[in-house]
């Protein structure tokens, strides 16, 4: 599996990817707005886009579709049901459904609802698996839910299929927010020893060629994957003093999902 991390240069800080099988150099593209970057990157390396992945329906994801298909003939994929929102949709997906590019790569849906509740991850088979993942992880964060989803159901996404994935899993999300929300877990727990370096190391770090972090290093300094943390907790207390004496990881999710919205 051939991959190519493709950043917009845009404010929303949007990342594409370019999945190509090495055999036939066909490719996919996930979530293409900026759409000549993708063609440009695909001609470079000698790749030929078949089909479009959209994560999910909002319009930075789909805003380019109508131009890659005009331009490729490439056929569009995305959740099932998000067949009302996405135009031209040629293969609804549902959970464990295989996306295959080329000869060679075989990439596994999962159906993440939370962002919004027509979201699909794509697990790579690769030696290294790698997780495209949209908008519902970023490095070192989670989705927001304003726009159609729901925190209760990003935080059954996050405990029980994304923390459950290889620690090796590589993350591709959808944007660059990375320095950001490392700001944000240093908030919420000032001792965190990892995020204080990765911070040091990423701030000013050039988004076009932008560190890939695995899962196990999310688990050290992502709030959302650290729920059962006491200084998060005994910090949430400060804004949330209803909280239960021993609140369960979802409460503090949900708490922590709401207080990232106005952060």
């Amino acid at each position: 599996m051939l991959v190519e991390q493709l950043y917009a240069d845009n404010p929303l800080r949007n990342f594409h990817y370019l999945i190509a099988c090495p055999e036939t150099r066909e490719a996919l593209v996930i979530d293409p707005l900026d759409v000549d970057r993708c063609l440009h990157a695909a001609e470079k390396n000698g790749w030929k886009i078949t089909q479009i992945l959209n994560t999910h329906e909002h319009w930075d994801h789909i805003g380019g579709n109508e131009e890659m298909i005009e331009k490729t003939g490439a056929k569009v994929l995305a959740h099932h049901g998000a067949a009302a929102k996405i135009d031209h949709l040629d293969r609804g997906l549902s959970a464990g459904d295989i996306v295959e590019v080329g000869r060679s790569v075989k990439l596994k849906v999962l159906d993440t609802p939370g962002h919004t509740m027509s979201h699909v991850c794509l697990l790579s088979n690769s030696d290294q698996p790698g997780l495209f993942c949209g908008d519902t992880l970023f490095n070192a964060g989670a989705g927001n839910c304003k726009n159609g989803g729901h925190p209760n159901e990003l935080y059954d996404t996050f405990s029980h299929q994304l923390a459950t994935l290889p620690d090796a899993t590589r993350i591709y999300p959808g944007h660059d927010y990375f320095v950001n929300n490392l700001q944000f877990t240093l908030d919420r727990e000032p001792g965190n020893e990892a995020a204080k370096r990765y911070l040091s190391k990423l701030e000013g770090q050039d988004p076009h060629h932008a560190y890939v972090s695995s899962l196990g290093e999310e688990k050290t300094f992502n709030t959302f994957f650290r729920l059962d943390n006491p200084e998060v907790i005994e910090r949430l207390r400060e804004k949330f003093p209803d909280l239960s004496d021993t609140p369960t990881e979802k409460e503090v999710f949900i708490a922590l999902r709401e207080l990232r919205n106005s952060w």
